[in-house]
């Protein structure tokens, strides 16, 4: 396998780390001492840092602002800002961007890329369904305006369209959306009478979009976003084969780039804690059993790292393969879940009681570990798509 990146995506690394120095991971009030939201609002002066450096557009087509890169830069980026906890929606207003201008209708496109690579626009995704456990697109209905249940012609791809015939109506719930209360427009995921997935990109302030505050396990604002007869313009709803798949594989194999990136940082803070706590004499590091534990994670980290750029390079080519894209996505998420919460674990463990220390960051790197570990589906979810992916495509 080589995974030397190009000079682009170097570059991109290079200037994330950069805007991601400045970033302190206790900024807000922590997590383990606030009954709410450690914060109303995302990181602001971030976000604009984002934007300044052109890192909001990095996946965006040139004739959007943008730079033109793919989804192994957008991953890169984001495995640095898992670093810091960085709190901002970059993971998903890229991902949605880059579905708009993947699969959605040209008018789209140019009202919403262009102000989103300049951080002018927020955008989110409705990816959790009801509950989580369910296929988010069957947690909302798509119906064509008017009632009929026979489906409008001439929508798929984005049409330009805008007959009254060819509007929607959405109703339903997406919940655990991040960052709805500040994000312009949500893309909700949802099912048309005939069952076809489709996408629609929904401002946050349309008649009958309502809120209601939830917060994660790291202490950030989410939202159940209800629809309620929230009527969709032709343009702002596609349904093109296979857009929600490709976005949903593309929002998870991000989520694997935020776990790799929050399991380095934390192993090298495990590092360097152990290098210098000293018992007998001697650094703890150089006990077997602490040395031992550490390489463990260390293996973890290069597995998760091995089936994220295999995901990741998937997702950006189109390559086939024995199995279809989603099979290498699963993988990825089965491993960022399972060795992110290892890591976390044997660093509260070597670290001892100062690990629980909440003057310390460790514990917010914990909480947002397990976040990223049950978003998008536990190892356990994954490892039961892997399996119907396998029995649906025999090997050898």
């Amino acid at each position: 396998m080589d995974f030397t990146f190009t000079e682009e995506q170097q570059a991109a690394v290079e200037a994330a780390r950069a805007v991601f120095s400045g970033a302190a991971p206790d900024r807000v009030p922590s997590p383990a001492l606030t009954p709410g939201a450690v914060a109303e609002d995302i990181d602001r002066h971030l976000w604009n840092e984002l934007a300044r450096t052109d890192l909001l557009g990095l996946a965006l087509s040139p004739d959007h602002g943008g730079a033109g890169l793919d989804p192994i830069a957008l991953c890169l980026v984001l495995r640095e800002s898992a670093k810091v906890l960085a709190r901002v929606p970059l993971l998903e207003s890229c991902a949605v961007a880059m579905a708009v201008q993947r699969y959605g209708g040209s008018a789209l496109a140019a009202e919403l890329l262009p102000r989103a690579g300049r951080g002018e626009l927020i955008l989110t995704v409705g990816a959790n369904g009801r509950s989580g456990h369910d296929p988010a697109e069957l947690a909302v209905t798509a119906r064509p305006y008017g009632g009929s249940d026979a489906e409008p012609d001439g929508v798929a791809g984005g049409s330009e369209g805008g007959a009254e015939e060819s509007r929607w109506v959405l109703d339903g719930v997406q919940s655990a959306v991040p960052w709805a209360q500040v994000a312009d427009w949500i893309a909700v995921p949802a099912h048309t009478t005939g069952g076809r997935p489709v996408l629609a990109l929904v401002p946050r302030t349309r008649d009958g979009v309502t809120l209601a505050d939830q917060v994660s396990t790291s202490g950030e604002r989410l939202a159940e976003v209800r629809l309620e007869a929230v009527r969709v313009e032709a343009r702002e709803l596609i349904d093109a084969d296979g857009c929600w798949d490709w976005l949903r594989s593309l929002l998870t194999t991000g989520t694997c780039a935020l776990a790799l990136g929050l399991g380095e940082r934390v192993l090298a803070m495990t590092a360097e804690y152990t290098g210098r706590r000293e018992q007998f004499g001697f650094p703890v590091a150089t006990f077997q059993a602490v040395a031992v534990q550490a390489a463990d994670r260390y293996i973890d980290l290069r597995a998760m790292e091995a089936t994220l750029w295999q995901a990741a390079w998937r997702i950006s080519t189109d390559a086939g393969g024995p199995l279809p894209a989603a099979g290498d996505v699963a993988v990825a998420k089965i491993w960022a879940s399972d060795g992110v919460r290892r890591v976390v674990q044997t660093a509260q463990h070597l670290h001892g009681g100062f690990g629980a220390d909440t003057d310390y960051p460790l514990h917010r790197f914990h909480a947002w570990a397990k976040q990223i570990e049950l978003s998008l589906g536990p190892a356990a979810a994954h490892e039961e798509a892997l399996g119907d992916l396998l029995a649906a495509h025999p090997l050898g």
